[in-house]
């Protein structure tokens, strides 16, 4: 059992407040990988969790690539941070939380791409420009803050 399932088991479905990391990696057609999620059922996603004790935001960052994805990253570069009411999610279970998500990017990324099918239906590289309309609501200015940090130099 994790931290998070730790603590829920203790202050039931309260809101909390966690910190999480979410990973924008593009290859070198100007693709970012994209996750289809299987809750909400086929929404997109930028990859990326919660964080455990005792890990730094980018442990944090490349741990959840490595379990979602079997990608081993490196490089990451800050897009920002996020937080507040836009970052609320309730569950369907009744679990309620805030994320403070700290944004990374790389282009730096090794191994062969392996599906972990308990939290995804697939992962896709998607142009920049073609972003799909059930992008996760919080993940928009992620992608919007990235294009003009980094794809406008």
């Amino acid at each position: 059992m994790g931290y998070v399932e730790e603590l829920r088991a203790a202050v039931g479905t309260r809101p909390l407040i966690f910190v999480g990391s979410v990973v924008l990696i593009k290859n070198n057609c100007n693709q970012v990988l994209l996750q289809k999620r299987k809750y909400p059922a086929g929404s997109w996603a930028i990859p990326g969790g919660l964080m455990e004790l005792g890990e730094s935001v980018e442990e944090t960052a490349k741990r959840e690539i490595k379990e979602e994805t079997n990608l081993s990253i490196d490089n990451l570069q800050l897009i920002n941070v996020y937080s507040g009411r836009d970052n609320y999610i309730k569950q369907p279970n009744g679990d309620e939380f805030y994320v403070v998500v700290n944004a990374f990017y790389t282009e730096h990324f090794v191994g062969e791409m392996i599906i972990n099918r308990s939290e995804s239906l697939d992962f896709e590289f998607i142009d920049i420009n073609d972003i799909p309309d059930n992008l996760a609501k919080s993940h928009r200015p992620i992608i919007s803050d990235f294009i003009n940090k980094f794809m406008t130099k």
